[in-house]
């Protein structure tokens, strides 16, 4: 079963709306755009209240700081950059246009949904996303930065592609693939989930005031 739009987890128009073609393909990369934007404004105003020790502070031996928050982010979208280039250099290459609205499988929606904050659905991360010891605030903050714009930059690069068939390989299991609208989706999605759990932590008793 296949649906318009990933409004389980986006604020989109109704569904007439979406039936009768008022999102546009460029309507829904603005709006990924614009999340990115705002994620990447969020992380800079929470980082830049922080002291580097605070930044630091971990609430147990096995539970992440706020830096190791945005580390794991970073981690996950060194990994995931590739793939999505990938993707849209196929999708260019086969000529896979669309002109929308597009029509998005039951599971993507279920993986925007559960990635979504707030969530009930705890998923550990591979080795692989581990957040990396050893980095400064400013490292990880200035990575995050980047990565956003880099983002946003595929998203500009994907203009035109039909993002429902182009299909975008997990960076963790080469099983898992995405339509290439639901992985940026889910990319965003990841991203809000993890300054929501540094929020968290700032709000901790024990965090350094």
């Amino acid at each position: 079963m296949a649906v318009y739009g990933l409004k389980s987890a986006w604020n989109w128009p109704p569904a007439a709306a979406l039936r009768a073609g008022a999102v546009t393909p460029a309507a829904e990369l603005q709006r990924l755009r614009d999340e990115f934007q705002q994620i990447a404004a969020d992380a800079a105003a929470l980082a830049a209240s922080l002291s580097e020790a605070q930044f630091a502070w971990k609430p147990s031996e096995d539970a992440w700081s706020v830096g190791e928050c945005l580390s794991h982010l970073n981690v996950t979208a060194r990994l995931s950059l590739p793939k999505l280039d990938y993707a849209i250099a196929e999708g260019i290459r086969d000529e896979i246009y669309g002109r929308g609205p597009f029509r998005y499988g039951w599971i993507d929606r279920l993986t925007v949904r559960i990635t979504e904050p707030p969530s009930r659905w705890h998923v550990w991360s591979p080795m692989a996303l581990l957040p990396i010891a050893g980095e400064s605030r400013d490292e990880i903050v200035s990575a995050f930065q980047a990565f956003q714009d880099q983002f946003a930059d595929r998203l500009r690069r994907a203009d035109g592609l039909d993002l429902a068939r182009v299909r975008v390989t997990s960076p963790v299991a080469r099983w898992r693939r995405f339509s290439l609208g639901a992985a940026f989706a889910v990319i965003a999605a990841h991203e809000r989930r993890h300054l929501a759990q540094a929020h968290r932590v700032m709000a901790r008793p024990q965090f350094p005031r």
